[in-house]
C-alpha cells in the first residue's frame, strides 16, 4: 500500500529535528501537554504506541515510568526510533492487525495516526482487543473540520492575510493527499461521528474529551490556532 510514508520518511525526520525534540508546532504546544496529563493521571505499567514513527512519544512515555512498545509500518522511521532509543521495543506492524495477545497492555496510544489508516474501524477494534480490562485508549486526532479541506488550507486575501478555513463535504469519508516541507502523504477525512460510533461499537467508555488550545508558542501562532478547531483528544476505557 502506497500512502507516501516510505518516500516521505526522511523529510519527516528532517522536519522533526535532529533528536526529535522539536516536533511539529501542534504536538509541542497543543497536544503534548494534554496527552501527558492524561498519562499522568493513572499508573500505566506498559503501553502500545500505534504508529510510533521515530519513537518520539514512546520516549516521552518512558520518561514518566511507562514501558512502551512502538509499532509502525515505515521501516526508516523505526530504524531511527531504535537508534535514538537502543533499549526500546520498536516493531514493524500495522494497526489493523496487531501481533499481540489479548489484554496485553494497560494503555494504547494513537497519536495522530487514525488519519493515516484506511480501515480505522479494524484498528480501533485491534487496539481495544489488546487492552486489559480497565485499560485506556488515548487518542489524538485531527478534527474533521480541519481534515475536510486539509488539501486546500487557509483562504487568504491578496495580501496573504488569513481570512478563514474552509469546510466542505464534511459528512463524507474520503482520502486526500497532503504536501508540505518535502512530505507527501495520504490522509483520511472522516466526520467525528464516524470515529465516535466506532469507539462505542468497540464497547469502549468515554472518559475524557477535549478540543485543546495552545498553551505555549508564539502569540501570533496561538491566535491562529484558536481560530480553527485543529485537534481532538479523547480517552476511552475498556470495560473492567
Amino acid at each position: 500500500m502506497n500512502n507516501g510514508w516510505d518516500s516521505s520518511a526522511q523529510a519527516w525526520i528532517d522536519s522533526m529535528g535532529e533528536r526529535g525534540e522539536r516536533g511539529d508546532w501542534g504536538r509541542q504546544h497543543v497536544l503534548d501537554p494534554v496527552m501527558m496529563a492524561r498519562v499522568g493521571r493513572r499508573r500505566f505499567g506498559n503501553a502500545l504506541d500505534v504508529g510510533c514513527g521515530e519513537g518520539r512519544f514512546c520516549r516521552m512515555l518512558k520518561s514518566v515510568g511507562v514501558k512502551p512498545t512502538g509499532i509502525d509500518p515505515t521501516r526508516k522511521l523505526l530504524e531511527l526510533a531504535r537508534e535514538r532509543d537502543p533499549a526500546g521495543d520498536y516493531q514493524l506492524g500495522r494497526a489493523e492487525r496487531l501481533a499481540f495477545a489479548d489484554a496485553s497492555f494497560d494503555l494504547a496510544v494513537s497519536y495522530i495516526t487514525l488519519i493515516d489508516i484506511p480501515d480505522f474501524r479494524a484498528a480501533i477494534g485491534e487496539m481495544t482487543r489488546v487492552l486489559r480490562p480497565g485499560g485506556s485508549l488515548l487518542i489524538a486526532n485531527l478534527t474533521g473540520f480541519t481534515s475536510a479541506c486539509g488539501d486546500r488550507g487557509w483562504v487568504k486575501d491578496v495580501d496573504g492575510e488569513y481570512l478563514h478555513y474552509p469546510v466542505d463535504n464534511y459528512l463524507r469519508e474520503f482520502p486526500l493527499w497532503l504536501q508540505w516541507s518535502g512530505i507527501r502523504i495520504e490522509n483520511w477525512h472522516r466526520p467525528l461521528a464516524a470515529y465516535m460510533t466506532a469507539f462505542l461499537e468497540a464497547g469502549l467508555i468515554l472518559k475524557f474529551f477535549s478540543e485543546p488550545e495552545p498553551v505555549s508558542g508564539q502569540a501570533i501562532e496561538q491566535e491562529r490556532a484558536r481560530r480553527v478547531p485543529w485537534f481532538v483528544v479523547m480517552e476511552w476505557q475498556r470495560a473492567g
